[in-house]
């Protein structure tokens, strides 16, 4: 296969792989030791979660195709691009905790469903509740007026049997 064709194939991955991401965040890898990143490839061995190093060059060009070209200018120098498809929450963890045990990689810029972040952004991203927990606090509100009410109309009943049971009290005394 000539050279400018498997190019060709390489950027068409890159894009397929930014359109199926919900997640997509590029950090600096210099002056990682190989068995560091070993130990980030590990703990990113999630569902859903690919952890890659790309050539600028073709990931420029998938990203301009895809409409991010926002994105280029903050991809300067070595990348590692991590895509998550399910899940961006606990992938940004990963690579924050990351970043507090060892002191190294540093996160440019990342897209969130098509929306460019700046590394604070994708910082606060990495501080939020894991998706299960968000969602039984979600369940939990809606729930609650649900559980006044049963609760009220309980005691509502509660309150006309014990009338109803004062009365009849009354009429056998």
């Amino acid at each position: 296969m000539p050279k400018i064709e498997e190019k060709q194939k390489i950027v068409k991955e890159i894009e397929g792989k930014l359109q199926d991401s919900m997640l997509v965040v590029f950090a600096d890898y210099r002056g990682i030791k190989v068995e560091e990143i070993t130990d980030l490839r590990n703990k990113l061995r999630m569902p859903g979660v690919e952890f890659k190093v790309l050539k600028n060059t073709m990931t420029e060009f998938a990203l301009q195709n895809t409409g991010n070209p926002e994105v280029i200018p903050h991809i300067v120098g070595p990348n590692v691009v991590l895509f998550s498809k399910e899940d961006p929450v606990s992938p940004t963890k990963v690579i924050y905790d990351f970043i507090k045990q060892y002191k190294k990689l540093e996160v440019k810029v990342a897209i969130l469903e098509g929306q460019m972040l700046l590394p604070d952004r994708v910082k606060a991203l990495s501080e939020l509740p894991p998706r299960e927990v968000l969602l039984a606090q979600v369940l939990g509100t809606m729930q609650a007026p649900i559980t006044s009410l049963v609760f009220v109309l309980n005691a509502n009943i509660g309150g006309l049997v014990n009338v109803l049971e004062q009365i009849r009290q009354q009429k056998a005394g």
